[in-house]
């Protein structure tokens, strides 16, 4: 009897786990199902909300006031696939719509002090989405001046200072370039074309293809997009909830309030510098990328001027 109980009981173990492991199936099963429902319905909702299509081009583009030949099906294409590029890449898009917020200020009263279009902001977006990148080639700053042309305009460049990373200074620079070679080309598009490529190379492609106007040249792959793309950057960021990007005010990038402090001699370490204005070397340094060492050599006693930022807008640095 002790036997037939024990099978019994063995019996009943295994008819429970069994029962068991049938209804965790069939949930595990029915969650699989769920799953897969559910991911069709976001699948379907996605293509409901979410519509990639062609971009419309604006008729009537212009350049600095110079009219594209959008009639000519080959400039169209490459007007279409700048806008394309710049639409759809909507991080990129986002970012230099929240930069623009922050140094378009700073930027389009010495453009316009200097008689350049105010087009020509959205050749610093191209050249360097606003930040201060440089170039496999050495090309430096927001304008991607190079060593020896920020010399040649007056900039100061060392491994201690190098003014090319200074917004104001360099625009400025970017502005007596730009006025230089549209004296000569007397076209914008064509000096654009010579920023991004040097006149040199412009110089040739014009002399061997006999053209003189940037829309019949035919140049290399990046300043043949160039002018298109600068276009494209203008009509998305002037414009952007017609492309679909929508950005609160509260989200922007801005400027931090500041005042100047000027010095004539050096110093010896900015760390020290900083801490007196109640702010951090970091912070020192977003404000002034220019001074490009932990200290200010300055032995010929030059006057330098040094943005701090208004004391309370950081928190206290410890």
């Amino acid at each position: 009897m002790k036997t037939i109980k024990n099978i019994l009981m063995l019996l009943g173990v295994v008819f429970v786990a069994g029962t068991l492991i049938f209804a965790v199936g069939n949930t595990t099963g029915m969650a699989n199902n769920d799953k897969v429902v559910a991911n069709d319905s976001v699948q379907t909702n996605v293509s409901k909300s979410y519509k990639i299509s062609s971009i419309d081009i604006p008729e009537n583009l212009n350049f600095a006031g110079e009219v594209v030949p959008q009639s000519d099906p080959e400039i169209l294409e490459r007007i279409d696939r700048e806008f394309l590029v710049n639409t759809y890449w909507q991080s990129n898009a986002v970012l230099l719509i929240k930069r623009a917020n922050k140094y378009f200020p700073i930027i389009e009263p010495i453009l316009a002090k200097n008689g350049i279009p105010d087009d020509f902001k959205y050749l610093a977006v191209a050249e360097s989405g606003l930040t201060n990148v440089v170039s496999p080639a050495g090309a430096t700053g927001f304008w991607q001046i190079m060593r020896e042309t920020g010399r040649e305009y007056g900039l100061e460049v060392n491994s201690n200072v190098d003014e090319r990373y200074h917004l104001e200074k360099s625009t400025e620079v970017a502005c007596k370039y730009l006025n230089r070679w549209k004296n000569k080309y007397g076209s914008w598009a064509l000096t654009a074309a010579a920023y991004n490529a040097g006149p040199g190379a412009i110089n040739k492609y014009m002399g061997i293809q006999q053209v003189d106007n940037y829309w019949d040249l035919l140049l290399g792959s990046e300043t043949g997009r160039y002018v298109f793309r600068i276009m494209a950057i203008k009509e998305i960021l002037s414009n952007p909830e017609k492309y679909g990007f929508h950005i609160d005010k509260e989200d922007m990038y801005e400027a931090v309030p500041t005042f100047n402090v000027e010095i004539d001699k050096p110093v010896s370490d900015f760390a020290d510098f900083a801490q007196e204005y109640e702010i951090n070397y970091k912070i020192l340094k977003r404000h002034n990328p220019w001074l490009r060492e932990a200290h200010l050599n300055n032995s010929s006693r030059k006057k330098y001027t040094i943005e701090i930022p208004n004391k309370g807008y950081y928190r206290e640095s410890k």
